[in-house]
This record gives C-alpha cells, structure tokens and sequence, in this order.
C-alpha cells in the first residue's frame, strides 16, 4: 500500500515538473534578453528536462534519460526530412503551431542543450532519490 502511495505521489510531483518546465520554456521564450544562452538554449534544456518528465512519469531515472535523450535526438533528426518546416506554411494555427513546437532547423547545438538539460535534471533526480 505505501509503495502505491508512494507511486501516486511520485506522479503528481513528474506531473508539476512538466507543467513548470512547460511554464519556465515559454518563459524563456518570450522574456528576450539579447544573451543566446538564455535566448535560445535555455529554452531547448528545458524542453528536453520536460520530456524527461514525461518519461519519468513512468519508468526509471535511467530509462527516462535514455527514453528522453532518443526522444530529442529523433525530433532533431525529423527536422532533416524538412516536414516541419512545410507545417508552418499551413492554413491552420494547430498544424503551423505544432511545426514551430517540433522545430524546424537541425542543429548540433540544439542536441548539446537537450543533452544539458536531461543531465542536469537526471543529476537532481538521482539526488532526490538518494535522500
């Protein structure tokens, strides 16, 4: 039963984090400073800290780390086939906006930010655990 608990608890608390990295992201996003790293980098870690949540949800730290870091290789690799880019040309908010989400410019740059932010959030998580 307090495994169970525990499990539930544990969900809500992964449940927060993505929302609060879906906050802090657009945040990012839109309070510009002039600084790249916060500009731009910022915002690509804390994406890639929130799909680590995402999987965190349900599986391990180093499944989720693994889960996520695929997870944001395989976007950026989508980026490539130029799909999303064409989404952005579309009449409809709901598919240019899903284009814009998924990003549309492959960069390696991008791939050390999301690398960034799993490890950083995957160190804290590993932490948590050890309390």
């Amino acid at each position: 039963m307090e495994s169970m608990r525990q499990g539930a608890t544990s969900r809500g608390w992964w449940a927060g984090f993505v929302l609060g990295m879906i906050a802090l992201g657009i945040f990012s996003r839109v309070a510009h400073t002039g600084f790249v790293l916060w500009d731009k980098y910022l915002g690509d870690a804390l994406y890639a800290a929130m799909v680590y949540g995402m999987w965190r949800l349900w599986v391990g730290t180093g499944a989720a780390a693994k889960g996520a870091t695929a997870t944001m290789a395989a976007l950026e690799a989508f980026q490539l086939t130029l799909i999303p880019a064409r989404l952005l040309g579309s009449d409809s908010w709901v598919v240019r906006m899903t284009g814009r989400l998924m990003g549309v410019q492959f960069s390696w740059l991008d791939l050390v930010a999301y690398a960034v932010g799993i490890g950083c959030i995957y160190v804290a998580d590993r932490a948590r655990a050890c309390r």
